[in-house]
């Protein structure tokens, strides 16, 4: 009953979608609300609660993931009633997005709620293939360009993923017989597989397809031709959701690897993130439109979050990711206001706002821009705390203390390029070019503030004391 309930909104969306009266767009949002009468439902249920036997199965992790990438859905369907505005984009073309919006969704349930490995990686792809069609909705030549594109670099992330799992699954078999697909179980019994150097192998090779379906080193510049291609909402769902989807992949399996053998696992991450945020940090510094700029930016936090988590930051990793997952969003959908002039155009996008909704726009979206690279009272700015102070209590458990100091200073001059681009980024949005006038629709400002009272929310004493709790 209660998957049917998960999964409900996303059938009313892809039921909706196949209507053309013209008035059923206002349904849609209407539609992904109603997630939250079972996810409320599934916050006061006692954890773990069994969803579908041991093959779905919601605890206090799923169930924080799963709150907040449906309230990034429900921003994205607020932010899609104007799309039109911006873009041109047909009456089908509009309804096929949300036809594979909805089956993005029940993908992104699947992956996030399963028990299982092989269920993981099937959630994981119906998202993936649902996403390729969500960027042909743009008829231009460079969308469709990108969509193949990406059916290349997703098919080689997930068969990279899919392989590692067969290994893993190989490596516990002996031991745990057919059930070695569960999660639960190849936690409990982590210490006690016979092969261990062959685990180690599946979860490198499924970590490496996991970075690249995030954008990370080798593959850093793949996402932000997609999201720069695409109409902005799909950058949108990119952000906030589809990672979501692959990130908590990555917090099982580690957990996992971190019994295996901790210090493989933290030197093999340590040095993939270091890497990436290395390169991504000068490819801001470059960027020249506001798609690729946030796109990086995102590439840059979801390595912090990894990062964060096998350090034994699982509390900073959990409000960082939360604090990125609305932020990130947030800016996305403010582009299809912030280049409603001409695409590209960076000087002056925070100037030619009137009334109310146009200065409560540009009031949002600064501190939006601000709180991306970590300014107080912004909640990634306590996540980095929390998350650094967790590398120099990984390291003082180790002989590494001096190599991890060097480390972190090194992270911080990296963060600081990204952090003077996004003011220098900032400055010529509100200080230069023409003001030229834009306007704001209440669709989009309801989506910025959904995602504002959010992130205030994060910063509440109870969330905290929620997302400690979580191990």
């Amino acid at each position: 009953m209660m998957l049917m309930m998960l999964l409900l909104p996303a059938l009313i969306m892809f039921i909706v979608s196949l209507f053309k009266h013209p008035k059923a767009k206002f349904l849609l949002p209407v539609s992904s609300f109603a997630i939250l009468l079972p996810m409320v439902e599934l916050f006061l249920l006692p954890k773990p609660y069994a969803i579908a036997g041991t093959y779905l199965i919601a605890d206090e992790l799923d169930t924080y993931i799963l709150l907040v990438s449906s309230i990034v859905g429900i921003g994205v369907t607020l932010a899609l009633l104007t799309l039109d505005k911006h873009v041109k984009v047909s009456a089908n073309a509009y309804r096929r997005f949300y036809r594979f919006f909805a089956v993005f969704w029940v993908g992104l349930t699947l992956s996030i709620l399963a028990n299982h490995m092989g269920i993981y990686w099937i959630g994981l792809e119906l998202a993936t293939l649902s996403t390729v069609y969500i960027i042909k909705t743009n008829h231009t030549r460079a969308a469709h360009k990108e969509a193949w594109n990406y059916m290349i670099v997703g098919a080689i992330a997930i068969s990279l993923v899919l392989f590692g799992i067969i290994l893993m699954y190989a490596s516990a078999k002996p031991i745990l017989g057919e059930e070695a697909m569960r999660f639960d179980l190849l936690l409990s019994q982590a210490k006690a597989i016979p092969s261990p150097f062959l685990f180690e192998m599946g979860f490198a090779i499924s970590t490496v397809g996991m970075f690249v379906k995030m954008g990370f080193f080798p593959m850093n510049l793949w996402l932000a031709n997609i999201e720069r291609a695409s109409f902005y909402p799909v950058a949108a769902l990119f952000s906030g959701m589809l990672e979501s989807a692959v990130v908590i992949g990555f917090f099982r399996f580690s957990d996992i690897a971190a019994k295996v053998n901790y210090s493989h696992l933290f030197g093999f991450v340590f040095v993939y993130t270091l890497l990436t945020i290395f390169i991504v940090s000068f490819l801001i510094f470059r960027a020249k439109d506001f798609m690729r700029l946030f796109s990086l930016s995102g590439v840059e936090h979801m390595a912090l979050i990894v990062l964060f988590w096998v350090s034994g930051g699982t509390f900073a990793a959990l409000l960082h990711f939360g604090a990125h997952a609305f932020l990130k969003p947030a800016l996305f959908l403010s582009t299809g206001v912030l280049e409603s002039n001409g695409k590209y155009r960076i000087a002056g996008a925070l100037r030619g706002y009137k009334g109310e909704r146009g200065t409560l726009f540009w009031v949002l979206v600064s501190l939006f821009l601000l709180a991306i690279i970590s300014l107080p009272p912004s909640p990634m700015f306590f996540s980095e705390l929390y998350g650094f102070a967790a590398m120099i209590h990984t390291a003082k458990q180790s002989h590494h203390m001096l190599a991890m100091i060097g480390a972190v200073l090194l992270l911080l001059i990296l963060l600081s390029v990204i952090f003077y681009r996004f003011v220098v980024v900032y400055q010529s949005m509100k200080y230069e070019g023409k003001a030229e006038e834009k306007k704001v629709y209440s669709s989009e400002l309801a989506a910025l503030l959904l995602f504002a009272v959010c992130l205030a929310a994060l910063l509440l004493p109870a969330s905290l004391d929620y997302l400690r709790s979580i191990v």
